[in-house]
């Protein structure tokens, strides 16, 4: 599930959510399955139960997070899990962020990635360098 909008200005999951749902997403991928009292006792902020219920449902309507509820009435309780790892998230967004630069401005976003690997991290150039071969072996390869 892509995510509609990237926030450039932010930094982290802020980029890809907002302030209270990208903490919340931080509890549950550490946590596994939490319920909305659960994950309102660790937050850093003191937020009420009702915001908490409110962004954890948006993120379910979303497809971020799974729901299960049981019981019914004043016995009834959900409880949220995350539909992805974080790490099958960042990789699904940020390979869809790349997907888009490539595709609208195509030889800038190649120069500008090898600018910014080479100021952020020399390294990452033999990585870079490693699978430009390998695509020259190999084409076909992803």
């Amino acid at each position: 599930m892509k995510v509609p909008r990237i926030k450039i200005n932010e930094e982290g999951l802020n980029r890809f959510f907002g302030y209270l749902e990208a903490q919340i997403m931080e509890i549950v991928w550490d946590r596994g399955e939490m319920t909305t009292k659960q994950v309102q006792s660790l937050l850093v902020e003191d937020v009420s139960y009702n915001a908490v219920m409110t962004v954890m449902n948006r993120l379910y309507e979303k497809g971020h997070l799974h729901k299960i509820t049981t019981g019914l009435g004043r016995n009834r309780l959900s409880k949220y899990s995350a539909v992805q790892s974080k790490d099958e998230f960042l990789e699904e967004q940020t390979r869809a962020m790349t997907e888009d630069l490539v595709k609208g401005y195509g030889e800038l976003v190649v120069n500008h990635l090898f600018d910014a690997v080479q100021k952020v991290d020399p390294k990452l150039l033999s990585l870079l360098e490693s699978r430009l071969n390998e695509w020259k072996r190999d084409p076909s390869c992803e």
